[in-house]
């Protein structure tokens, strides 16, 4: 599998993507991948005050509901409604149009803490 070099990663295999103070959160092809078919996500609430490592959302597949955590502290600023009813793009573009929400970021230092793409792979192939 690959993984975007742009993006950064935490180990329960969110990702971000940081553009002008937000980032954009996800779950990574190989979370997708161990899930199975996603058919619901219960998101967070617009203007909610998240924490990094936080369980904010869940995801719910054929196999499995799993917690997903803020990458990054910081505001809801967006969920993704798309995934309203097309929960599939989860699946099959999780680095696009399957990203999920958006944090307004209180401490962009949190995205230090976050792996690169080299690291994560390294993290998901141990």
């Amino acid at each position: 599998m690959s993984y975007p070099a742009d993006l950064k990663y935490r180990d329960s295999h969110e990702w971000i993507r940081i553009e002008d103070g937000v980032a954009t959160v996800g779950i990574s092809n190989h979370a997708q991948d161990q899930l199975g078919d996603v058919v619901y996500v219960d998101m967070p609430e617009v203007d909610a005050e998240v924490s990094a490592g936080e369980s904010v959302a869940e995801i719910e597949s054929v196999k499995a509901v799993s917690d997903i955590y803020a990458p990054v502290s910081g505001t809801i600023s967006a969920v993704n409604e798309d995934l309203d009813g097309s929960e599939d793009s989860v699946n099959t573009d999780p680095y696009g149009s399957g990203w999920l929400f958006k944090i307004k970021m209180s401490n962009p230092a949190d995205a230090d803490a976050l792996m690169g793409a080299d690291a994560y792979k390294v993290h998901v192939e141990s």
